[in-house]
């Protein structure tokens, strides 16, 4: 099943009135945390979901390029993408405690660790419930914020501030209570960075809705990176070592 958020003009204009009522309607972080767990197949099946695995591609350079791509997260917070052309692959990967990188588009073919800052979108995305899901558990404050157009949906806006300090803007699709979008503001070598994700796409998979395009990129840029995933596997059994640094081999 795929649940796309296009709205043609003639949608819009018959939805105009229920959205409008919407937008008056008091609500609240608990309701909108709990719409947002039910949509995506329920806290049970949620938790069930011990480790999953996107294939597909990416696409860069305005959709010019395209590199076969991976992903594979697995709990409590680990994380593992790749992405290949023409042979090389560049690797970014969080075991839970440090991130790391393999960098051979810009002529870095060993491993190299992250900073602290570097490694933060890696930590985020390593989620495989989203940034609501036991939001108080990990430490972060939830604000309500209302309404805002996004892209022609009007998407109920919640403000995450995580432990950290960073904030998430999420956005909610107002009829699926899904994440349409999600603009973050990180704090990276001393400057603030914000990065706009837009998600679509979703596809049910072992019983919990996950996107299936990603669109990420600076806020306002025209050229963001694209990733479409073709395929998922839920529960994969996952080697601890593909997330840790890999070790120094004698040359």
């Amino acid at each position: 099943m795929k649940l796309r958020f296009a709205i043609h003009l003639v949608a819009a204009s018959l939805l105009a009135p229920a959205l409008n009522a919407q937008e008056l309607k008091p609500l609240t972080v608990d309701a909108l945390v709990a719409k947002n767990i039910e949509a995506k197949g329920g806290i049970n099946a949620l938790r069930a979901v011990q480790s999953i695995r996107f294939t597909g591609k990416m696409l860069v350079n305005q959709g010019q390029l395209e590199l076969a791509y991976t992903q594979t997260k697995e709990r409590p917070g680990r994380i593992r993408a790749e992405a290949t052309l023409q042979g090389m692959t560049l690797v970014q990967a969080y075991d839970g405690a440090e991130g790391w990188k393999i960098s051979p588009f810009q002529g870095r073919k060993d491993a190299e660790r992250m900073s602290t800052d570097e490694a933060k979108s890696l930590v985020e995305d390593a989620e495989i419930d989203g940034p609501l899901v036991d939001w108080e558990a990990k430490g972060s404050t939830v604000e309500y914020l209302g309404p805002e157009d996004v892209d022609g949906t009007l998407a109920h806006k919640l403000k995450v501030v995580r432990k950290n300090g960073d904030v998430s803007y999420v956005y909610l699709d107002p009829d699926y209570f899904l994440e349409i979008r999600i603009l973050t503001q990180r704090i990276e070598q001393g400057a603030q960075v914000e990065v706009e994700i837009d998600l679509g796409d979703y596809e049910k998979i072992a019983g919990v809705f996950f996107p299936f395009s990603i669109e990420a990129g600076s806020k306002g840029s025209t050229d963001k990176q694209k990733v479409i995933i073709e395929k998922a596997e839920a529960n994969v059994p996952v080697d601890a070592a593909a997330f840790k640094f890999p070790p120094v081999t004698s040359k």
